[in-house]
């Protein structure tokens, strides 16, 4: 979710994202007719469809009937049970061993936050100001640029770094910056030897799958809840969860760089007589170099993504104002920080971008003029030694100077929400006041306001249809730890929100997909855009969107397209590339037309691709559900933030995270069996493609 990612995101291995093993074409004979794939899905739709006509027409003669529904405020005995299993946690503290020990690695990584915030962020007492001001740190961190990148990246590193000063938050982005790091360090340290493992061990690699699936298929504020239990509010919060969230992919995409350098390769090292480590060391992580380099950039850009929602529990760094602007409605407030928080995203991903491709250049021999860039280095370092002995000196050059330029955009952002608001108020409200009215609440009707069972039977029967037994197995499970959590008629809303909102998400992606496969400039450039939107954390898009549609529960529905659209998008336009130039090429000589060719052979045969697609899209638009509850999404969103915002209410809050766990698993699974089933229904030789799904987001 990627992903990534949060946490798959922008670039992943193959594997991860889009198709393998495209199938082999056969030779066509002249002048005859091109291979038409049918549609073998079919034949679930009709049962499907009678599945929702009877649901429909119970519903009729049973609506309010046993819906379970809870007040928003209210709780149940088991929600209370939870909140009390926390309460006993919370007094036995002092003698509960397994507390003892979280304790200790919270007060650890309270003590080492403090300590780097005392170095570039925060008065180092008794200095007025910390031990290294912002010309050492900007210097320092320009210079790194340089080294493992380029001057171009460094310029962007300069311009980044000054941004955050000007515009008048140094203190937050170091903050943010010093939590990212500390996070993708453990991580590195942490998940490289797991890699390696997975990498080299088969068995190893079934077993840990499980648990990254789980992780990854988790949305990102469900790992609050037993953090702040275990670990306490503040910086130890953030960093445990920004470090559990940024680990699963360096773990599977250093594994899948590590799994897949060439077996001729290895048998070669075999047969020369080296040990497990000279070839682990010498052949393995070099020639997965590359990859392993991706796997940090998806860990650093899912580690920021955690690092800004973690000011959910006191967590330090720009997530705190950008919070602070949503809960009053203030776009304004929340602009700025929100804006800086999208160019540390770009300033990260591309330096890493950068990095990895200087490393391959550099492993091949590709670099030139060595003597003029060692100059140039060591020149860089003395140049940044004397930044940061300046900055240690005289106090101008360590405390950012005060500039208005930030309050004066917050201000021209609040005016021009406030035009939007006056002028075209009426569009956006009659937008969506016209899809609440006729789209989502008949629908949501039909899901929430029949009777408990009818839905439970309803939902069991359209899994069997599409995913079949195995689907059907997971999500009885699912919804009968729905039901046992007390939330099934807000689990049926925020259900009707997901499914809507990537029945949107899908339309983008087969409209852009295909015309990004069937047309190069196109690809060239919608292809930045998309890149760009997926290293934008999942926390910034409410604020535009929210701009638009003020508090809602339409206003969370956009933010989760916009969010998820980026990669379905690209994965359309690369299962749809990805179809035989051959198989098209024959469709157009007996004279198909544009639409025939898109809906009879390109898609068709790019299901895979399709099924992929909607999968991710629902897990993207899942992992928005809780963030959605800061604007008025209501249901399990509203559930998780007055969780968090009332101790006694903990209880609930965390039942609603499984509840959002337990779906999320649910559709995943029947997207996942049903591309399954769909992909041995393939047209042609058999199988269409060999998809392999990810559990995403990455976040």
């Amino acid at each position: 979710m990627s992903e990534a990612g949060p946490g798959t995101r922008a670039r992943v291995p193959v594997e991860d994202q889009q198709l393998v093993d495209p199938p082999p074409t056969r030779p066509i004979e002249p002048g005859a007719p091109p291979p038409v794939v049918e549609n073998a899905g079919l034949s679930r739709w009709i049962p499907a469809l009678a599945v929702v006509v009877a649901w429909v027409l119970v519903y009729f003669f049973t609506r309010g009937n046993h819906t379970l529904d809870l007040p928003s405020l209210s709780r149940t005995d088991l929600h209370d049970r939870l909140t009390g299993v926390q309460n006993g946690l919370l007094e036995g503290r002092s003698t509960n061993p397994v507390m003892q020990f979280t304790n200790a690695i919270a007060d650890g990584f309270r003590s080492t936050v403090d300590w780097l915030q005392r170095l570039v962020s925060k008065p180092a007492f008794p200095r007025p100001v910390p031990q290294i001001g912002w010309l050492g740190v900007t210097a320092l961190a320009t210079y790194v640029g340089l080294v493992v990148a380029s001057w171009r990246i460094a310029l962007l590193v300069l311009a980044s770094f000054l941004a955050f000063g000007v515009l008048g938050f140094w203190d937050a982005s170091m903050d943010t910056l010093i939590i990212v790091l500390i996070s993708v360090l453990l991580s590195v340290v942490i998940g490289l030897p797991i890699a390696v493992w997975i990498g080299t061990n088969a068995r190893a690699n079934a077993v840990v799958t499980v648990f990254l699936d789980l992780l990854q298929t988790m949305p990102t504020f469900v790992y609050l809840l037993p953090i702040v239990l275990f670990f306490g509010i503040g910086t130890s919060a953030a960093v445990v969860a920004t470090l559990l969230y940024a680990l699963p992919p360096i773990i599977r995409i250093a594994g899948f760089g590590i799994r897949e350098v060439s077996t001729t390769t290895i048998e070669a090292t075999d047969s020369s007589g080296q040990t497990y480590w000279q070839r682990l060391f010498k052949v393995q992580l070099p020639m997965a170099r590359k990859t392993i380099i991706v796997g940090l950039n998806q860990t650093t850009l899912a580690a920021l993504s955690m690092a800004t929602l973690a000011s959910f529990v006191d967590g330090p760094g720009l997530g705190k104002p950008v919070l602070q602007g949503l809960r009053v409605n203030d776009v304004g407030t929340a602009f700025v920080p929100g804006a800086l928080i999208v160019l540390m995203a770009v300033m990260l991903d591309r330096t890493t971008t950068a990095a990895s491709e200087r490393s391959e250049r550099v492993a091949r021999g590709g670099t030139s003029n060595v003597a003029r860039r060692r100059l140039v280095v060591i020149g860089g370092g003395v140049a940044a030694l004397v930044a940061v002995y300046l900055s240690r000196t005289y106090v101008t050059l360590a405390e950012f100077p005060t500039y208005s330029v930030g309050g004066r955009i917050s201000a021209g952002v609040s005016d021009v929400v406030d035009w939007i608001k006056d002028n075209l108020g009426g569009v956006t409200g009659g937008t969506k006041d016209g899809i609440t009215e006729w789209v989502l609440n008949p629908v949501q009707s039909v899901l929430a306001e029949s009777p408990w069972f009818v839905s439970f039977a309803a939902i069991a029967l359209l899994s069997l249809v599409f995913g079949g037994l195995r689907a059907l197995v997971i999500t009885v499970v699912c919804l009968l730890g729905v039901w046992y959590l007390d939330l099934w008629h807000d689990a049926m809303i925020t259900l009707n929100m997901t499914l809507f909102a990537t029945l949107l998400v899908m339309a983008l992606a087969l409209v852009f997909g295909v015309w990004m496969a069937r047309d190069r400039r196109v690809d060239l450039g919608i292809r930045p855009l998309l890149d760009a939107g997926q290293t934008i954390p999942p926390f910034v898009y409410l604020i535009p969107v929210l701009a638009l549609f003020g508090p809602s529960r339409f206003t969370a529905i956009v933010a989760a397209i916009v969010y998820a659209a980026p990669a379905a998008i690209k994965l359309v336009a690369d299962g749809v590339k990805g179809v035989s130039p051959t198989t098209i090429e024959a469709g157009r000589s007996t004279g198909q037309t544009t639409w025939q060719e898109i809906t009879k052979v390109q898609l068709p045969m790019a299901k895979g691709s399709l099924v992929l697609a909607t999968n991710q899209g629902l897990l993207y638009v899942l992992s928005m559900t809780v963030i959605g509850g800061l604007v008025g999404a209501g249901a399990l969103g509203f559930d998780v933030v007055y969780g968090f915002s009332r101790s006694e209410a903990w209880g609930k809050g965390a039942a609603a995270g499984l509840t959002i766990v337990l779906l999320g698993v649910m559709l995943d699974r029947i997207t996942r069996a049903a591309a399954d089933v769909r992909r041995d229904d393939g047209p042609g030789p058999r199988r269409a493609f060999n998809v392999r799904l990810p559990i995403g987001p990455p976040r």
